[in-house]
């Protein structure tokens, strides 16, 4: 008796929904990533075993870096506007409408407010090349105060919070948070790096 024989041919297998899927999955990941801004100077915070997280919204951060220069930073473009506005008319200083919409959508700064439009007319690099000094918050000249006060004025929900350098020293950190216990805020989050279990 002969053998059947079966007919040799490979099985065929359709890649197009796979890479149809796969262009999809990119794509959606690309429209809905947040990038994470530019940090002005970077911190190396301490660590803690806390698990609290900050909120997405309506937060304002004071950074402190290792050298006591402090930087100022709040989210939502309205609330930015706003702010500078007041600023404007506390300090008497004068902004063209687009040094308003430069300070509204750019990340966090630390130049004094007499400083400060000289240094929105500067493109993005002339600024990223610029070594800024901090908000002054000594007891002579305390900007911070001012910021922090219209910050809560403009967008009333804002929480703040306190990024400092583990290796700053003690007396800045102690007139952040004077400058906000003198405005009765005496609730705000430190934030610090998750603690590596052993």
């Amino acid at each position: 008796m002969s053998k059947v024989k079966l007919s040799k041919h490979s099985p065929s297998l359709d890649m197009t929904p796979m890479v149809d899927l796969a262009f999809l999955l990119v794509t959606f990941f690309m429209l809905t990533t947040k990038f994470r801004p530019d940090e002005q100077v970077i911190v190396d915070t301490p660590s803690s075993t806390a698990e609290i997280k900050l909120p997405e919204t309506d937060i304002l951060t004071l950074t402190v870096s290792r050298d006591g220069r402090v930087f100022f930073d709040l989210d939502g473009q309205g609330t930015r506007k706003a702010l500078i506005e007041a600023i404007a008319a506390k300090h008497k200083v004068e902004f063209t409408p687009e040094e308003i919409h430069t300070f509204a959508v750019m990340t966090g700064f630390g130049m004094p407010v007499s400083s400060l439009p000289q240094w929105l007319k500067m493109d993005k690099a002339e600024q990223d090349a610029v070594e800024q000094p901090g908000i002054p918050c000594d007891t002579i000249r305390n900007e911070l105060y001012d910021w922090v006060i219209y910050a809560r004025q403009a967008n009333p929900k804002v929480r703040i919070a306190i990024k400092g350098d583990r290796d700053v020293n003690y007396p800045v950190i102690k007139q952040v948070i004077g400058t906000l216990q003198a405005q009765d805020v005496n609730r705000f989050n430190l934030i610090t790096n998750m603690e590596v279990g052993s």
